[in-house]
């Protein structure tokens, strides 16, 4: 791997590597990265591979190979302006809704906001990071009460404590490092829409490439709701003489009413009532960013307060902006959410990724591509589609599928991809069972004969059971079930605690079964003996009503392509790939995979789908899967 990310960066043809569990393949890009002439970037889907990098492999690699280095590369840290706290906002206060700073939130809050200024304070006088990840526990409200996002931020020129500031020390810090470890939303940000970001750079290396078109699509997702319209124009209210925040409040009004004439769901559309209502908040937005005062020498340092209430106005018109447009390579939809989190919303969303990713990254960059799981039905191409390669483009094939010789300057990004295996042998190691005689899973959650199958493996498992399931409802129901039926067992259900928490007491009790949806399936790491079962209750499809997904494969059978392939079965490959690979995660690790969906062996597109998992054996004889979990319990 390590030869191949070597041979990429110095020939500037992109590369895809599927590297399993247990690879190293942290190492096997960053010993090339780290020779490289020029700067890399590395952008990772998780804080947790980016706090592995940062504090354990890189400072690992570099004492390593400290004898062999001339002199020892740099490294640092960028992360987006609102994950470090913001030293204005905490020593001069948080704007309220009418955008005057006020010094303190009241109730609850207050404590821990103290401990959050207190813990900044001290980051200053130590030379801190002012990192969220490093900061003492607290909750998304109150975090925002000690930082700032890039539109309210005063400006390293008006800021006051500018000299002090975590985020521009962060940002010199990178330009001054010949590597540098990011997210994968911040790239999207730097390369895709064009704002700078990140340091000029060579290479980029995106580990946990299986997430990135749903990280690109997520940092390109706006919303609209009506609080978030009203609250802007109370802030700006005190900052413009004219009636223009008033008329902002009015068009927020016109949202409700046509929010409320809209049944929720995709729209290909915008019906009347609510493009206007839109179109209203654009124009208003528009009207008070004219209206708020020239900022003059006389300012001195800025007001804070009249910068964030401006920003807030900006965001608001860029959003309602891009709505009112209702593009084509947008998608639209009415989001229903209750009062209490703030009531409906309007959302927009790219209705593809790879068209930028590949006008805007590829064709600047050399991009290393890797992860675990890159091969959906046994194959690149799936993956490499998704994020703008063409198959065609490939120049590994086989002599009898290689694409024509192309002039370098026609447009062709050339790619190769390698799979280096797994020091794993899962033959061996695991057993793939499909209950193939249960009924196809409904819509109406896990039946009677779901909840016995479920049962039966857990109790022949003795727990050791990490069930992963596609709604939390189903969750529910089978650790309702387990309970009641296995009252000697341990059942820990998603949302009864806090996930590190319940990962805690799932490795320390050995008879613990931990019961989860999506955040389980993919980040979650538990080796040994804590997990030797691995439930999953049905194909993990997109929902039909998932309005992003269905605008996609909808686009695709226009196209002319299979959308449910290319859209719905892709996802799930992808999940299932994710999700089977809890069970085994050291050479000496051994249990079963369990799905209890039969369409696994009897559709059509049950062989795409088995070629995405690991190899394991295979069987759907549910009397041998439970005398193998009852040998491995005792």
């Amino acid at each position: 791997m390590a030869e191949a990310v070597a041979r990429a960066m110095t020939s500037g043809e992109h590369l895809l590597v599927q590297a399993g569990t247990g690879t190293g393949k942290s190492l096997g890009y960053l010993v090339p990265a780290l020779l490289h002439d020029r700067r890399v970037v590395v952008a990772t889907a998780t804080l947790a591979l980016q706090h592995q990098l940062v504090e354990r492999d890189i400072p690992a690699l570099l004492e390593a190979a400290d004898h062999v280095l001339h002199k020892k590369p740099s490294y640092a840290v960028l992360k987006g302006r609102s994950n470090y706290a913001c030293l204005h906002r905490i020593r001069e206060g948080v704007p309220d809704e009418q955008g005057a700073l006020v010094e303190m939130p009241t109730g609850s809050m207050g404590s821990e906001v103290l401990a959050l200024r207190a813990w900044a304070e001290e980051q200053t006088q130590v030379k801190g990071n002012g990192d969220r990840d490093s900061a003492p526990k607290h909750g998304d409200k109150v975090w925002r009460q000690v930082s700032v996002n890039h539109r309210e931020c005063l400006g390293a020129a008006k800021c006051p404590f500018s000299d002090e500031c975590f985020a521009e020390r962060a940002k010199e810090k990178a330009a001054q490092s010949q590597l540098i470890v990011t997210n994968h939303s911040l790239l999207a940000i730097d390369a895709i829409e064009g704002v700078p970001m990140i340091p000029e750079y060579d290479v980029v290396v995106i580990d946990e490439a299986h997430e990135l078109s749903a990280r690109v699509t997520q940092a390109a997702t706006d919303e609209l709701s009506v609080p978030e319209v009203e609250r802007t124009a109370r802030r700006a209210q005190r900052h413009v003489e004219g009636m223009e925040a008033d008329d902002l409040a009015d068009a927020g009004d016109a949202l409700r009413a046509a929010f409320d004439e809209c049944p929720p769901g995709r729209l290909d559309t915008l019906p009347e009532p609510l493009s206007d209502a839109v179109q209203l908040v654009r124009d208003a937005s528009r009207a008070l960013i004219s209206a708020f005062p020239k900022e003059s020498q006389s300012d001195g340092e800025g007001d804070a307060g009249r910068t964030q209430a401006r920003g807030a106005v900006q965001e608001l018109f860029k959003n309602s902006e891009r709505m009112a447009a209702n593009s084509q390579a947008d998608v639209l939809w009415l989001s229903e959410r209750d009062r209490a989190r703030g009531g409906d919303q309007l959302c927009v969303a790219p209705l593809q990724v790879w068209g930028p990713l590949r006008d805007r990254l590829l064709a600047e960059k050399t991009v290393v591509l890797t992860s675990a799981t890159l091969m959906l039905g046994g194959d690149f191409s799936s993956v490499a589609t998704s994020l703008g390669l063409k198959p065609s483009e490939r120049v590994d094939h086989s002599l009898a599928e290689s694409p024509e010789p192309a002039a370098p300057d026609d447009g062709r990004q050339p790619w190769r991809g390698i799979d280096v295996g797994s020091p794993f042998d899962y033959a061996r190691q695991g057993i793939l069972y499909v209950a193939k005689h249960l009924p196809p899973p409904g819509r109406d959650g896990l039946g009677a004969a779901q909840l016995d199958e479920i049962v039966d493996l857990v109790d022949a498992a003795d727990g050791r059971t990490l069930g992963l399931f596609s709604s939390r409802r189903a969750a529910e129901a089978a650790a309702e079930a387990a309970r009641e039926r296995l009252p000697h067992l341990t059942i820990l259900a998603q949302g009864e605690a806090q996930l590190p928490e319940l990962a805690r007491l799932f490795v320390e009790d050995p008879h613990a079964c931990l019961f989860g949806t999506l955040s389980l399936w993919q980040g979650l790491d538990v080796p040994g003996d804590t997990c030797q079962l691995v439930l999953i209750d049905r194909i993990p499809f997109p929902r039909p009503d998932d309005p992003l997904m269905s605008a996609r494969q909808k686009a695709a059978d226009q196209a002319g392509g299979n959308g449910f392939m290319q859209v719905a079965a892709t996802h799930a490959a992808l999940l299932l790939a994710q999700g089977s690979g809890r069970l085994i995660r050291t050479t000496s690790d051994k249990g079963v995979v369990a799905i209890l969906d039969p369409r696994l062996v009897t559709a059509r597109y049950g062989g795409f789908l088995r070629a995405s998992l690991p190899p394991m054996w295979s069987t759907t004889d549910r009397s041998v899967v439970l005398s193998a979990l009852k040998r491995l319990a005792s």
